[in-house]
């Protein structure tokens, strides 16, 4: 392999403390305080309300140059594939809800219209997504679980389920919970808190949605077997509800399992088949419609429903429902729920949306995202329909399709309207079991993301055990709950990194200004008489102990002990003192003179001890410097370990200085009182190897005064004594 050719520097300077730079660079101290950082936020001109419509009201800017010739086939073939998708997906999605389908249809169409005109991204599909759907689900069987709407039936001598009770409260449930939480959304976008969205790492999202797939999968089981198990909530719901799904098998509807069988295997072949295909196929096959129009044909042709007992949709109304305020009293028993949805939604739309928006070159404005979708959810939920999200399958079918902008997004909820006013009631012979077979094999994407763990155990560990731990929480508990847990265990690993950071002993690469691990590297050799100490996370309440503690780790330097022995020792100095001044006096009132000349002797022998005492260890080193280049701030906790660190390194000897202080860490200094009349920014260096130069140099504490001449030059590295005491660094060509 050819050799690389070294390209050469020289740099001839001063050796620059942190004042030193400050004044060459003349640092501002100015700094604008709050009331006019207030007062520029609401000053008003025109082009500042133009671009603050333009940006709420995103449509108005993009949509007057739309380009018909290069956008609008696309955009209406992808439309009307993702509209035809709406259809199943909304439906047994309204399922996983547990509110009767048609309002499946009714969410996949006001809030498509409502981000059409509010967001920013240009490729999503926005509708009914299971994960929202199950979470919507678990709050509406808690508020309104069949239980409370038992009636006697006098014909059967039995009791019944109201439904048509049930279904209306459950309905109103669901559009309060909505309601609130495009509220939330719509809150968190105006005060600017998108970036909330950073607290859902990409393993927690993965291991969520991937837990939050299993509780899809348990809620659809009734109607894959047509049993009837009782709803369970609360921790361990899963749990419960699996073992009375597996106690209740022995009651399976055939008719329903063969219908759920025949589904399954025909969606995975068609899908198969279409996966196979997709090259040669302009738009990809339909699958989910051609299941469920050959499902309802054949329904409708053999009457399952009476012959074999196989639950079907039923009676879908035609037309949209009238708006209607949801109800204010469900709201303090759904706020809790309703911020979990907002934050997933929020969360899984904008990963996604970020995703094609790299891909395609623009931006997504991750503030205006929650406005749209908190404008979305808040109008559907005005107009009955329930949470809403983002799907990838849906995405992906409209960008692989030619959707380049969201008037794919708007035709697709044209399609849906198309559908929902005259041939919805085509399909009340539906058998429920058909949508539940759409909703196992969508889920085959989420089952696929158990291949992250291995792919994270060779990559980052931590991250794995994120990942499995919000798989297991979100499983055990229901997702709202599971989701907080998960976010308080991501933070806590964030907690225990810092906590638990990498300490090392940093030594010089020969010939070179530059510095590494003496551990990680076998030519780095330490700096004679100097101690280089750098940790790997920032220094702050958690780890101010640990840091202190493992700086006299890798010193080998007992500070407590080496103290505690001066103390002891100048107690033993204080003692004498005293015993020395009382024979002075004994002496003097004697006036004897053989006592004096004996009290001087006993005096000059004790001060001798001394003095061979307090001699400087040579196996000290002369200095440590404290490289702080990973630290991004200080509390007060922090400042007062630093200076701790310099006084007591102080007592025994060892000048110890700071290198590398980011801007804001010297703030944090100067404001935590690290500084005072002895300690100035003389102690603190830009760079190691001007801290480095300092302490090599022999001159005294006043050297902040003096000029220290710092020359690079390719790449050999070697130290010269300069006239006056001047240290200089130099480095020639080999």
């Amino acid at each position: 392999m050819a050799e690389r050719r070294r390209m050469g520097y020289s740099v001839h300077r001063e050796i620059l403390d942190e004042g030193a730079v400050d004044e060459m660079a003349e640092k501002s101290d100015s700094k604008t305080s709050l009331s006019e950082k207030v007062k520029k936020s609401m000053r008003c001109s025109g082009p500042r309300l133009k671009s603050c419509f333009l940006g709420s009201v995103p449509v108005v800017s993009w949509l007057p140059r739309y380009s018909v010739r290069e956008n609008a086939l696309g955009d209406l073939i992808s439309g009307i594939s993702v509209g035809i998708m709406q259809l199943p997906q909304g439906m047994a999605y309204a399922l996983l809800a547990a509110v009767p389908p048609v309002f499946g249809l009714y969410s996949s169409f006001y809030p498509v219209l409502v981000y059409f005109i509010f967001g920013t991204s240009r490729h999503i599909s926005i509708g009914t997504y299971a994960v929202m759907s199950v979470m919507i689900g678990g709050v509406i069987e808690r508020l309104a679980p069949d239980s409370n709407f038992m009636i006697w039936d006098n014909v059967t001598n039995s009791s019944i389920i109201d439904v048509v009770s049930r279904d209306a409260e459950r309905v109103r449930v669901a559009a309060a919970v909505t309601f609130i939480s495009g509220l939330f959304q719509i809150l968190l976008g105006l005060i600017q808190f998108g970036f909330v969205v950073t607290y859902l790492s990409e393993p927690l999202v993965r291991g969520y949605t991937t837990g939050a797939a299993i509780h899809v999968i348990v809620s659809q089981l009734k109607y894959t077997f047509g049993i009837s198990p009782m709803r369970h909530s609360g921790p361990f719901a899963l749990i419960y509800t699996v073992l009375e799904v597996c106690y209740l098998i022995p009651q399976t509807n055939i008719g329903t399992l063969v219908v759920s069988i025949v589904a399954i295997i025909g969606l995975i072949l068609t899908k198969e088949l279409n996966a196979y295909l997709s090259k040669k196929l302009p738009i990809p096959i339909p699958v989910e419609l051609l299941g469920v129009i050959i499902a309802t044909v054949i329904s409708w042709q053999v009457n399952l429903n009476e012959k074999y007992g196989v639950d079907v949709v039923g009676l879908i109304p035609s037309g949209l429902q009238p708006p209607v305020l949801p109800d204010v009293s469900l709201f303090g028993q759904v706020i809790g729920d309703a911020f979990a949805l907002a934050v997933v939604g929020y969360g899984i739309a904008i990963s996604l949306g970020r995703i094609f928006a790299l891909k395609y070159g623009y931006s997504v404005d991750s503030n205006q995202e929650l406005i749209a979708l908190g404008l979305s959810n808040s109008v559907g939920g005005i107009f009955q329909c329930f949470s809403i999200s983002c799907s990838m399958s849906r995405t992906m079918v409209q960008e692989s399709t030619g959707g380049k902008t969201q008037v794919a997004g708007a035709l697709s909820a044209i399609v849906i309207l198309f559908i929902a006013l005259w041939i919805g009631a085509l399909f009340e012979d539906l058998p429920k079991a058909v949508l539940a077979a759409i909703i196992f094999v969508n889920l085959h994407g989420m089952m696929k993301q158990f291949m992250d763990i291995p792919a994270l155990w060779r990559s980052n560990k931590v991250d794995m055990v994120v990942w499995l731990a919000t798989f297991i929480l979100t499983v055990l508990f229901n997702p709202d709950l599971g989701l907080a847990a998960s976010i308080g265990f991501s933070m806590l690993t964030v907690i225990f990194r810092t906590q638990l950071p990498k300490y090392s002993l940093l030594g010089q690469v020969p010939d070179t200004d530059i510095y590494r691990p003496l551990e990680d590297y076998n030519q780095v050799r330490q700096v004679p008489g100097i101690l280089i100490f750098r940790s790997s996370a920032t220094l702050y309440f958690a780890n101010a102990e640990m840091y202190q503690d493992a700086l006299g780790k890798k010193s080998g330097i007992n500070i407590t002990k080496i103290l505690s022995a001066k103390k002891k020792l100048e107690a033993k100095r204080k003692r004498h003192e005293e015993k020395n001044a009382k024979k002075a006096k004994k002496a003097a009132s004697k006036n004897t003179v053989d006592m004096r000349v004996e009290s001087k002797r006993e005096e000059q022998k004790d001060i001798a001890i001394i003095e061979m005492d307090v001699e400087p260890n040579p196996s000290l080193p002369t200095a440590i410097i404290l490289d702080l280049s990973p630290v991004n701030f200080l509390d007060t906790v922090g400042v007062k370990t630093l200076c701790r660190i310099r006084r007591d390194y102080g007592e025994i000897g060892v000048k110890v200085v700071l290198a590398g202080c980011q801007t804001g860490v010297v703030d944090n200094l100067q404001t935590g009182g690290f500084f005072n009349d002895k300690v100035t920014k003389s102690c603190l260096f830009s760079t190691v190897h001007d801290a480095v130069l300092y302490c090599q140099s022999p001159t005294t504490e006043s050297q902040d005064k003096v000029w220290y001449p710092y020359s690079l030059q390719a790449t050999r590295l070697s130290f010269e004594s300069g006239e006056e005491g001047r240290s200089q660094g130099h480095i020639s060509e080999p």
